[in-house]
């Protein structure tokens, strides 16, 4: 899950430099399509073409659904606020996703799980600052639509993956959202310009590496162990930020973040003691 995140945030940073081109749903249709190709040729390294076929279809097109709304709310979040603002408002997605495992899975969450994420939870607003403008905006709500459309298809990821493989899981979601996408974008498309092959190149390599990680972490514990994890994209924003656009990150945001940091840190040091929560990993039919 570190590096599905550490791959995600790079992936996130180019999406942002199309979307000052693109409008958002044309940027997620580029993320689906140029990932299937290096899906296609992890399947061809295996074998395993025949672990590409769904099981639960229902629950393929929910998530691929849930996740053309989500690229549409984040891709537009990141066009207009800073990655590391706009991380910071995503970053609720795993409180969602424990309070939802809790209830909907009904997930044995233990106090200590629940006090990290809270802590975790108070460093993201100390980076918001409540006083401020940033979030009182449509980019900053939309951010945390996202935030909600994720925590949704993180529980739909663990139930998938008790029955398809993680292949199957990563190349239908890629192919659904770049077919999705690009129906809802195709009256508004623009053309792409080829100085900006480079960067989807980047997104499909970096989209694909993350996604199938991402699957696996869902597959080998639960959503309320593995969401916490999500806290480290902050430090990726920061330094994205920085290195990209010169964007130096202010004392509110450093203070945040080393809240959440520590809470992530925390939360790490006390999984081992409470291993006893967290299930077996599940099958992945032969890969």
């Amino acid at each position: 899950m570190l590096v599905s995140v550490a791959v995600f945030a790079v992936m996130d940073a180019a999406m942002k430099e199309l979307a000052q081109t693109y409008p958002p749903l044309e940027v997620g249709c580029l993320r689906g399509l140029a990932s299937i190709p290096f899906f296609l040729l992890g399947v061809s390294v295996t074998g395993q073409w025949r672990l590409l076929v769904p099981v639960r279809w229902r629950d393929h097109f929910l998530r691929a659904g849930l996740a053309i709304v989500m690229l549409w709310l984040f891709i537009y979040s990141v066009s207009r606020l800073p990655l590391g603002t706009a991380y910071g408002i995503v970053l609720c997605a795993p409180l969602l996703i424990t309070a939802l495992s809790a209830l909907v899975l009904r997930e044995h969450v233990g106090r200590h799980r629940w006090l990290a994420v809270c802590c975790g939870l108070i460093g993201v607003a100390i980076i918001l600052n409540p006083r401020g403008t940033e979030v009182i905006t449509l980019a900053g709500l939309a951010a945390f639509a996202a935030a909600l459309c994720y925590s949704v298809i993180a529980l739909t990821i663990r139930r998938l993956t008790r029955t398809d493989s993680t292949l199957s899981i990563g190349l239908s979601f890629v192919v659904m959202v770049g077919i999705g996408c690009g129906i809802l974008a195709w009256p508004g498309w623009v053309p792409v310009l080829p100085a900006h092959w480079t960067w989807i190149a980047v997104v499909g390599l970096s989209g694909s590496i993350g996604q199938y990680l991402l699957i696996h972490a869902f597959r080998c514990a639960s959503p309320s162990v593995v969401a916490p994890f999500e806290y480290t994209a902050l430090l990726w924003g920061i330094a994205l930020d920085w290195v990209l656009w010169g964007t130096v990150p202010g004392a509110r945001v450093l203070t945040g973040g080393s809240v959440v940091i520590a809470a992530g840190l925390y939360l790490i040091y006390r999984e081992p003691l409470g291993s006893r929560d967290v299930p077996k990993p599940l099958p992945d039919s032969g890969i």
